[in-house]
């Protein structure tokens, strides 16, 4: 039997290949509602988050239409992978988040001290009488729920709900412009219609095309599913591998791009949580090892960006009525002409996002 070496792919081919899956190596002439959906979603810990990853991404993009999307429930934002919040299309709440229930009942499991004595299937259908009745805040939940089950643990209660019923949160809450308490209902609910759960081997796909390539591990980070092993190797037949640097094997799409390690990669802002950052076991093709615990400082994120696709610094605005200071925090030394496309595009992102409005870029501290 001879044996096959496969490709190997550098650091900086991977890092340009995910850049191309995740638009940002140019900025697509693609409707935002489709953006969402090739990117499977977008990280929304935040409100603001999925509106600065757009700007980043689409050409001629405006966050209103972001926000009528959300506002015509053709969006939603909804817990699915990595128990973190997500915008997505209508069509992927209903297909991913049941996709993902193993892990919300694993959630549930951590919390079964504080559920001693709670019958969860009647907590469940508690809890969508009463968001289904019309939509209620968390601390409307819990406390119906402690009103049932009073020696229970609050919190144990919150999270119960949460990961047993798809809960989506409702609008005002999102919008560009807008503020609003989180009120939740169900999905199905809110968007008038049933689940539609997706196929392991289908979201490979779907991953694969906005992630890859990538491994099995890879892909288990990003979802927070595990043993998807078997769905790879259905799908062995009809994809291409090859391995990194350290011999991680790694799975893509036969006519996926794969650019050139030497293309241009134009300096990008993102937001904070966004998940070309999250959505890797190795983050190396995007996070330099140096940088690896930057990102952070205790449960704060902060917002990020890339030069020559790799990421390099924070950044942080600060808004007025009038205007917009952006700080600009590079983490090494940045050339002359790196600073400059960066103070370009942060200028271009702040047209997006605070239109209007002088824009004042300054490098420093945050």
């Amino acid at each position: 039997m001879v044996s096959v070496t496969k490709p190997v792919l550098s650091t900086r081919a991977l890092n340009r290949a995910t850049l191309a899956r995740q638009l940002l190596l140019r900025r697509t002439p693609m409707p935002a509602e489709h953006a969402v959906a090739h990117l499977v979603g977008l990280q929304a810990q935040n409100t603001k988050p999925p509106y600065v990853a757009l700007a980043a991404r689409l050409a001629d993009f405006r966050p209103e239409e972001l926000s009528a999307l959300m506002e015509t429930r053709a969006v939603a934002r909804i817990v699915t992978m990595r128990s973190t919040i997500h915008t997505h299309t209508a069509d992927d709440v209903l297909a991913l988040r049941p996709l993902v229930q193993a892990a919300r009942d694993r959630e549930v499991t951590a919390f079964r001290k504080g559920l001693a004595g709670v019958d969860l299937e009647r907590l469940a259908a508690l809890a969508r009488d009463l968001v289904e009745e019309r939509p209620r805040t968390p601390k409307e939940i819990r406390e119906a729920l402690l009103a049932e089950w009073p020696d229970a643990d609050p919190l144990a209660l919150t999270v119960a709900a949460r990961c047993l019923l798809p809960l989506v949160q409702v609008t005002p809450r999102g919008l560009w412009g807008r503020s609003g308490q989180v009120a939740l209902t169900t999905a199905e609910a809110w968007l008038g219609r049933t689940a539609d759960p997706a196929g392991r081997e289908e979201t490979v796909l779907r991953y694969l095309a906005a992630f890859g390539p990538a491994s099995v591990k890879d892909m288990q980070t990003w979802s927070g599913l595990t043993r998807l092993r078997d769905a790879f190797e259905r799908l062995r037949p009809g994809l291409l591998t090859f391995r990194d640097e350290d011999g991680t094997e790694l799975f893509d799409l036969p006519d996926a791009p794969r650019p050139d390690p030497d293309t241009p990669a134009p300096p990008r802002l993102l937001p904070e949580f966004d998940n070309l950052l999250l959505s890797h076991a190795d983050r190396t093709r995007v996070v330099p090892a140096e940088y690896k615990d930057r990102t952070w400082k205790g449960n704060q994120a902060y917002r990020t960006f890339l030069v020559d696709g790799f990421l390099a610094g924070i950044w942080r605005p600060d808004e007025t009525k009038d205007a917009v200071t952006v700080t600009v925090q590079p983490f090494g030394n940045l050339t002359r002409e790196q600073r400059t496309a960066v103070a370009e595009e942060t200028e271009h992102t702040m047209t997006v996002l605070a239109p209007g409005k002088p824009c004042d870029v300054r490098f420093g501290t945050l």
